[in-house]
């Protein structure tokens, strides 16, 4: 399907997720090389974690637990969610430069390879790390309020003070439905300025948060759709893998959990594809013309031996 610029901003939700899956197959091995080291380690540590860290907390949480004992393993539990957290950090961001980086270089016709990808992170990823400080003061003011009220909510349980429970309920469901999922929503289009655009940190979040006008409504739906399939992965997988609640063998189990990281795999490739896609879409409701020849120029930045293009954009790509 050709999609010129001016159409961009009247896509769908489908028509997104439709774009979104077929640019991996414009470029398939660079695609599945990186979904294979970094994509499919990111999902994989998501998911796998907890079967470090619940053994832990149950002995932790065992009142007659050896104190000594329980003191070593609540060592061990920081250490590890400590290493836990690098990891993620780590590979959310390298996954979120390689893709977004891939995308772009198709957009500009140029030849796509894994090495070229590779050797195009390490600037990318200071870009990115940056712009992730800024947001992680945004959340951890977030947080702040978010944690005031829960604390709230427990006192007004102790008091039995009913219309203030109702009230931090309701703000706690506010702040969680719309202020954490549009956060997310311009933390991962800012993510993408800061790979495409000569700006980062604060710059990139005020860039995010102009593009998102006229489609928060369409950037909280596929945040929240993003959120659901994630917990409903992570529930199955804590019930099945983790406690085993319906006591299914170890054969089962591991099937199942294979099966459910694949699932987190292939949702976590889509989810960066369809921010990529999205950043062209909020340009266009702007009239924003994405003009290729400066996104050359900038991606040459990087790699260098780019093919100049004649139009602003070119969307021949993502022919059906």
């Amino acid at each position: 399907m050709d999609v010129a610029p001016e159409e961009l901003q009247f896509l769908t939700i489908p028509e997104i997720l439709r774009e979104s899956i077929i640019i991996p197959k414009l470029s398939p091995k660079t695609f599945y090389l990186i979904t294979l080291t970094l994509i499919f380690p990111l999902s994989f540590a998501i998911l796998a974690h907890s079967l470090f860290t619940h053994p832990l907390l149950l002995h932790i949480q065992n009142p007659s637990a050896d104190p000594l004992q329980t003191r070593h393993r609540w060592a061990k539990l920081l250490s590890f969610q400590f290493s836990y957290l690098i990891f993620l950090f780590a590979f959310s961001l390298l996954s979120t430069a390689a893709v977004v980086f891939t995308v772009a270089s198709l957009y500009t016709s140029k030849s796509v390879s894994y090495s070229a990808t590779l050797s195009a992170i390490p600037k990318v990823f200071k870009r990115l790390f940056i712009t992730f400080i800024w947001v992680s003061l945004l959340m951890i003011l977030y947080n702040s309020i978010f944690f005031a009220f829960l604390l709230l909510l427990l006192l007004a349980i102790d008091t039995h003070n009913y219309l203030l429970f109702f009230f931090c309920i309701f703000v706690i469901v506010i702040l969680f439905l719309v202020v954490h999922v549009y956060i997310t929503a311009l933390w991962h289009l800012a993510s993408v300025v800061s790979v495409l655009e000569p700006i980062y940190g604060f710059a990139a979040m005020k860039k995010s948060y102009e593009l998102l006008k006229g489609k928060t409504r369409l950037a909280a739906v596929l945040v929240f759709a993003y959120f659901a399939i994630c917990a409903t992965i992570s529930v199955i997988f804590g019930a099945v893998v983790v406690r085993n609640r319906v006591g299914y063998g170890v054969f089962v189990r591991i099937i199942v959990g294979g099966f459910l990281v694949g699932v987190l795999v292939i949702v976590n490739l889509v989810g960066l594809l369809v921010q990529s896609v999205f950043y062209y879409v909020c340009k266009s409701v702007h009239h924003q013309g994405i003009d290729m020849l400066d996104l050359v120029d900038h991606l040459g930045g990087y790699l260098g031996e780019y093919v100049p293009l004649k139009s602003s954009i070119q969307m021949e790509n993502l022919d059906a």
